[in-house]
């Protein structure tokens, strides 16, 4: 299709590519801004669809569906990975997909991914493609053990990886990871864990967002600090200059996360997401401009947002593990002043499931994230 470059003004209708939570916060921020959504993803219920105009139920290679969806919308976006590229280029004949198939072709397959960022001179985690009969001895000796063994594809909150901490540990990682192609990364010790948001337009211009510092409990995201703690504020324009070069690089049209592992006074990328991110959720109320609404403007080719702090602030998550004998004490978290909670409409909790998340703003983001702490431990049904 023509490379329209023309800004898509409220009143049209966006569409959604996948039907979680990132969408549901894109179609609130779309509405408010005038703008129509409709979502499409193979669930019957979806925390998107309950609050969009429109939601197209069908598998992503359904074809038929597929060109319905995109010719009622006049732009498309996604809001996780782990959509197949061939969808994307299916709906780009007719209408512009922001990101395009080409981002998120890197982004889902972890060995494109580094070898991209290396290649274009970012410092990366070091890591080794495992091809199905490779010496995994030979990898984890010129690694260093220990190593963490991955899926190429459709690994998330610690889902598809390993931990090896000896050779002996070797075989039975990978038979358990399938056999199939693996990349081997090196385990970094690092002193914390932080990321960044950038966004880039059509048209070039581009946002990036204040350095955050992230805690995981279980290998999901437990707590969001901005900013970073004094120890780290120094790494905040080395990130910023980072995302910028990574924006560029990947001809971005969207937003980005791309998350950090802090060794030593080096800032290493772990690894990179093409859409609004977890740890960027504190942004809805601690910033003049939140990460799903800043989607909204770079994929419809609009002038970005200021991503300015409006104060210190912290996010916590709300899992399923909240739940006890009865529903979390909501009205607690409602009593807090300048805390914020979002529900994702989601009908069943269960352990480690992402069922919401609560923001607080605050004096700095350390009190921010102890109060929420509390406050969440107090709130357990």
């Amino acid at each position: 299709m023509n490379r329209n470059l023309s800004p898509i003004l409220p009143g049209a209708t966006l569409g959604m590519l996948g039907g979680g939570q990132l969408g549901r916060m894109f179609a609130v921020a779309a509405s408010r801004l005038g703008y129509k959504v409709i979502v499409y993803a193979p669930e019957t219920e979806s925390p998107a669809g309950e609050v969009s105009h429109k939601h197209i139920c069908a598998p992503y290679e359904d074809e038929e569906r597929l060109l319905q969806f995109a010719r009622e919308v006049q732009v498309i976006s996604l809001e996780f990975e782990n959509i197949p590229v061939a969808t994307l280029e299916r709906v780009s004949e007719l209408a512009p997909v922001r990101p395009g198939p080409k981002v998120l072709g890197i982004s889902q397959h972890r060995i494109k991914e580094k070898s991209t960022l290396q290649d274009a001179g970012f410092l990366v985690t070091p890591f080794l493609p495992v091809e199905p009969n490779a010496d995994l001895r030979g990898i984890a000796e010129t690694l260093g053990l220990p190593i963490v063994l991955k899926t190429v594809q459709f690994g998330y909150d610690g889902k598809g990886q390993r931990i090896v901490r000896s050779m002996e540990e070797l075989e039975a990682a990978r038979v358990a990871l399938g056999n199939g192609l693996l990349i081997a990364e090196k385990m970094i010790d690092f002193r914390a864990e932080v990321s960044i948001l950038v966004a880039r337009n059509p048209k070039s211009e581009t946002v990036v967002y204040p350095l955050v510092e992230n805690e995981h409990r279980h290998h999901i995201l437990d707590v969001t600090r901005c900013p970073v703690s004094p120890t780290l504020a120094h790494l905040d324009q080395q990130a910023q200059q980072i995302a910028l070069g990574v924006a560029d690089t990947l001809q971005l049209e969207g937003l980005l996360c791309i998350e950090f592992f802090v060794a030593g006074d080096q800032l290493m990328i772990n690894e990179i997401a093409p859409r609004p991110h977890n740890s960027g959720h504190w942004s809805i109320e601690g910033c003049v401009t939140s990460q799903f609404e800043q989607q909204v403007r770079a994929v419809c080719n609009l002038p970005l947002g200021s991503t300015s702090l409006v104060a210190p602030c912290a996010m916590v998550n709300i899992l399923g593990d909240l739940w006890g004998n009865s529903s979390p004490k909501w009205k607690l978290a409602m009593e807090e002043p300048r805390t914020y909670l979002h529900l994702y409409g989601k009908s069943k909790a269960a352990m480690g499931r992402k069922m919401g998340h609560i923001t607080q703003l605050a004096e700095s983001s350390t009190i921010a994230s102890e109060n929420l702490r509390k406050l969440r431990d107090h709130m357990k049904g």
